[in-house]
């Protein structure tokens, strides 16, 4: 019996052999002509997972000659890139080191920033890949350094060429000679949402359910029947603009429905941003806290994982929904966005200039901490209109009375 998974048994070794991806590794492929002239630079691969970042990885690390390490951010820790780093300083690490970093999204910021110096100098070469959108979850510093390329789901037609090739494999591994409906390719591939990995799974277990012809009865017991969705695509955007609306209309029941089939989905960390947004976009200054205790449950969830993760989650969904609402403080910077986009930036009063300090009267020597003067540029503003929320007139209140504007 052999364990090994069968999308590592069947693994590529030259990118031609990947299935999918053909705008990078296609005859006009963008990664392979610049490999192809031997330019190989710090890389970032984004990408839903089983679409072939990690065979990417291997094939760029065996064609290059650098000496390879391969680390699991979810696992691994800052000693660990040390080591990694450490042999850099080694015989073996004269020409370089390859590091390829999985899951990167997991590191956090000193992490990310610990490479840097090391990715300046040449002496690593990093590939790191994440399912997540790099341009919220990695250090821009770090970003700056490297080329994103986004691999996507693998198209259906490029699936049955794939299980095309599975079943050869299979059947030369085996010496048996099966055969398979091509029906059944585009069902696999249906359900399994361009996941290259997981289709061969559900491939391998439907070849030794069959006796001599893979058929669709084989498939049934074997398709996931769990909700998922691709997350670059409409479902993805339309279950998040659903949870926000949801919760921005104050429907707690309809804001943990979307919440539960985007986790269930397979895209909790999408979640966990989104929750954070409503928090000051839709909540904001009606309840100031929200932004904290919905950071306090995503760190939660992040640390617990799933399924328990699950738990937090809904707590700050539930939270958000029933919380009083204002969006005051998002349009006062839309506002004065609009403004600075005028090109009235530049325009800052005398009394903040250096040269005239001795005309800036200091607040905290007056009664109240307060007194009047001039803080805008001329022609800007006003911006802010306090909420009708009693968190936002209470504040209004309170300044009315000290700015004697009753």
């Amino acid at each position: 019996m052999n364990n090994k998974p069968l999308a590592d048994r069947m693994r590529p070794t030259e990118f031609s052999d990947i299935v999918g991806q053909k705008h990078l590794f296609g005859e006009k492929g963008a990664l392979s002509a610049m490999l192809d002239r031997d330019h190989l630079p710090n890389l970032i691969f984004y990408g839903p997972p089983g679409t072939g970042k990690t065979t990417a990885a291997n094939i760029i690390a065996r064609r290059s000659g650098l000496t390879m390490h391969k680390l699991n951010a979810t696992s691994c820790s800052l000693s660990d890139v040390r080591q990694v780093i450490a042999e850099t300083d080694t015989l073996f690490g004269r020409q370089g080191v390859l590091l390829y970093l999985d899951e990167i999204q997991y590191f956090n910021r000193k992490q990310q920033q610990s490479l840097l110096e090391f990715i300046e100098d040449g002496r690593l070469t990093l590939i790191a890949s994440t399912t997540e959108n790099p341009y919220y979850y990695l250090y821009g510093a770090l970003l700056s350094r490297s080329l994103v390329f986004e691999f996507k789901p693998v198209q259906a037609e490029d699936m049955s060429l794939l299980f095309e090739r599975a079943l050869a494999f299979l059947n030369e591994e085996n010496g048996l000679s099966k055969t398979c409906d091509p029906l059944c390719h585009a069902l696999i591939a249906s359900a399994c949402g361009g996941d290259v990995r997981k289709a061969l799974i559900t491939f391998e277990s439907a070849y030794f359910s069959a006796d001599d012809r893979i058929e669709r009865q084989h498939l049934d017991p074997l398709l996931p029947s769990g909700q998922s969705f691709d997350k670059s695509g409409d479902s993805h955007f339309d279950l998040m603009s659903a949870l926000q609306k949801s919760i921005r209309g104050s429907d707690p029941d309809a804001a943990v429905f979307y919440l539960a089939a985007i986790v269930e989905g397979g895209d909790m960390l999408a979640a966990c941003r989104r929750l954070q947004v409503i928090a000051s976009e839709d909540i904001g200054l009606a309840y100031p806290m929200a932004p904290a205790i919905v950071k306090a449950c995503v760190d939660s969830a992040l640390a617990l994982g799933l399924p328990e993760a699950r738990i937090p989650l809904a707590h700050a969904a539930v939270l958000l929904a029933t919380a009083p609402k204002s969006n005051s403080a998002y349009l006062a910077y839309d506002a004065a966005a609009q403004d600075i986009a005028a090109g009235k930036a530049g325009i800052v009063p005398e009394l903040f200039k250096a040269k005239n300090a001795d005309q800036y009267k200091y607040p905290h020597d007056y009664p109240m901490h307060w007194v009047d003067q001039q803080y805008l540029p001329p022609n800007c503003g006003p911006y802010y209109t306090f909420g009708e929320n009693k968190n936002e007139q209470a504040a209004k209140a309170y300044w009315d009375a000290i700015k004697k504007k009753k």
